[in-house]
């Protein structure tokens, strides 16, 4: 077990390097450095700079110092907990990082403490009884929710819940301070669209467990098929939507980049889209850095719980 957490743990790091020596060397280009100029003083004002004025501009920014030197510096100063300074923000890239962290943080925790009990109990209703009407309307419904674009569910719940019925906002920048109301959009958009994958893994489990010569043979003994269901079939069918649900905290800190955009809310998939399209160089770094992190780290989670959850893999 510590051997596989350290493998995965040596991957990050190996992961990590590469990837911001990567993203360090693309950002090196002088092309590059014109965008980031124009983005913060104008087409205009870049135009009328001459070319001593363009150089002094660099210097400040620091985009003047040779890569290796730079990106040494940068690696020294992330050890130290320092991911350098935004551009476009003008204000100190590690704050700024925490502060759209925890918002996506708290949009992920409402996210799964409603994803996950409607996907697994749907899913464990659909498989007991595979080929059933339960089963046959979770299928749709699962398939019918996930085949819909987020950007087109959130328009549709917009449309019915904030433009129609009057009952919630349609932007969450909370520019009031925190206001759990204008969670609820985005949170239905994305539990709408997560939750079917979940289901189905959870479904097809279920079915498969349903099927195993052990369940047979506790339901031909007269085991209530309730017991039969809780102490026998449920733990083995959960196995296998346990990786699945741990791999989704990846998916959900930058793939929800779409929903923060529509509805305005200041996370962490919008600000790397900022990030991006600005050129924010160490925004782009730190956020990268974050993503890979979170990734590795939920697939620890996801080796180690299935290691525990399957007897034949712990005890091999």
């Amino acid at each position: 077990m510590l051997n596989l957490i350290f493998r995965r743990l040596g991957q990050m790091v190996l992961i990590m390097a590469v990837v911001s020596f990567v993203l360090f060397l693309v950002f090196d280009s002088d092309k590059f450095k014109k965008q980031i100029a124009v983005n913060e003083l104008g087409g205009f004002g870049v135009q009328a700079l001459t070319e001593q004025e363009y150089q002094d501009w660099l210097t400040s920014k620091g985009l003047n110092v040779p890569f290796y030197e730079r990106y040494a510096d940068w690696v020294a100063d992330v050890l130290r907990g320092d991911f350098g300074f935004s551009f476009e923000k003008n204000t100190a890239v590690g704050p700024l990082l925490a502060e759209r962290l925890v918002a996506t943080g708290i949009l992920g925790f409402w996210v799964f403490a409603l994803m996950i009990p409607i996907a697994l109990i749907t899913g464990v209703v659909a498989g007991m009884k595979e080929g059933s009407f339960q089963d046959r309307a979770v299928s749709f419904i699962s398939v019918f929710t996930t085949s819909i674009p987020e950007i087109a569910t959130a328009i549709f719940l917009t449309v019915i819940f904030a433009l129609g019925l009057g009952w919630l906002p349609t932007k969450s920048a909370m520019t009031q301070g925190f206001d759990w109301t204008q969670l609820v959009l985005p949170v239905m958009t994305l539990v709408l669209y997560d939750f079917g994958y979940v289901a189905r893994m959870t479904r097809a489990s279920m079915a498969e467990v349903m099927t195993s010569q052990y369940i047979r043979t506790a339901i031909l003994k007269g085991i209530p098929y309730s017991r039969v269901i809780l102490r026998h079939a449920l733990r083995n069918a959960l196995i296998a939507p346990f990786t699945v649900i741990v791999l989704q905290l990846n998916w959900l800190l930058s793939g929800v980049v779409v929903v923060e955009v529509f509805f305005q809310y200041n996370g962490f998939g919008k600000m790397l889209l900022d990030a991006a399209l600005f050129g924010d160089i160490y925004v782009i770094q730190a956020g990268t850095l974050a993503a890979v992190f979170v990734a590795v780290f939920s697939q620890i989670i996801s080796d180690v719980g299935y290691t525990l959850l399957n007897p034949r893999i712990r005890f091999s």
